[in-house]
């Protein structure tokens, strides 16, 4: 990210990020109790709007918060935000929490209202050679916990896997369970085997990433066969192009390994094919949202 912006959002209102404030006894901060949503905008249009308000609903669901705003004001809500700090490219974050309650219980108190925040930061200009240059990557164990399918606020595993894959010198850390690829740290990973792109199967341990399916689609539109299928740590160690996507990163080729070129040490021909493609099609999928 090229830094946040000043406008943000929270419980109703726009305000300067500066004064934003959240209880202390919000669930939120006191247990992680909450759920998020990234969402790119490209030339101030919200980038598919409705799969990531759909993931968000569905994160919702699955930790018990019921509806925090009606989909109309989400999209009001955010033309505001993409208006009040001048449009351009962004990224959209969207925080909701099961709300305050007066004392620290596990179990929380029926009927809470949920705290929504909302913030933009501006997103990182594109690399100016994604063709010749990739980006580093270190393999490591999946330790995060058991529903990575929820977007939850609960991010420390992650944090820490980012960290140590930066220590290294690599933007990214791809995480095995049990022997196979999962995804990376911060992206949803895509392994080209033979002249298919394959993607890990859906599962608690794989976040629905949009990105993800944005990436699926764009392979039929560049009539390469993908698959979803599980991915052994061996043939991702002898695949020869390893491709990340992400709502803040876009499409990205993994050219290092664990300080081992990934095929010919340079983005391969499947990724330029799919890289042209997303960046052709990026306006056909946004919104513009007016407050």
């Amino acid at each position: 990210m090229a830094g946040a912006c000043e406008i943000a959002w929270l419980d109703g209102r726009f305000l300067p990020l500066a004064a934003a404030r959240i209880s202390p006894l919000d669930r939120g901060f006191l247990f992680g109790d909450a759920v998020y949503e990234g969402i790119p905008v490209y030339d101030g249009r919200v980038y598919r709007l409705e799969e990531h308000l759909e993931r968000l609903e569905r994160s919702l669901r699955e930790i018990r918060i019921g509806e925090a705003l009606p989909r109309a004001d989400w999209r009001r809500l955010f033309g505001g935000l993409v208006a009040r700090n001048g449009g351009g490219n962004l990224l959209i974050y969207v925080q909701v929490t099961r709300g305050v309650e007066p004392e620290r219980m596990h179990v929380p108190a029926p009927g809470l209202r949920p705290t929504v925040f909302a913030m933009a930061s501006r997103l990182a200009p594109l690399p100016a050679d994604p063709m010749q240059r990739g980006t580093d990557a270190v393999t490591a164990e999946d330790f995060r916990w058991g529903r990575c399918d929820i977007k939850a606020t609960t991010l420390l595993a992650n944090v820490l896997l980012k960290w140590w894959a930066q220590d290294l010198g690599a933007s990214e850390a791809l995480l095995l369970r049990d022997g196979h690829l999962t995804e990376g740290s911060t992206s949803s990973a895509h392994v080209v085997l033979g002249d298919r792109l394959v993607t890990p199967p859906q599962t608690h341990h794989v976040l629905p990433g949009t990105t993800r399916g944005v990436l699926l689609e764009l392979a039929h539109r560049c009539a390469i066969e993908s698959v979803v299928g599980e991915v052994s740590e061996a043939e991702l160690r002898a695949a020869p192009e390893i491709i990340l996507a992400s709502a803040g990163g876009g499409v990205r080729a993994v050219t290092r390994l664990d300080g081992r070129p990934v095929g010919h040490g340079r983005p391969g021909p499947l990724f330029c094919r799919l890289y042209d493609t997303w960046y052709a099609s990026r306006a056909e999928f946004t919104t513009e949202c007016v407050e």
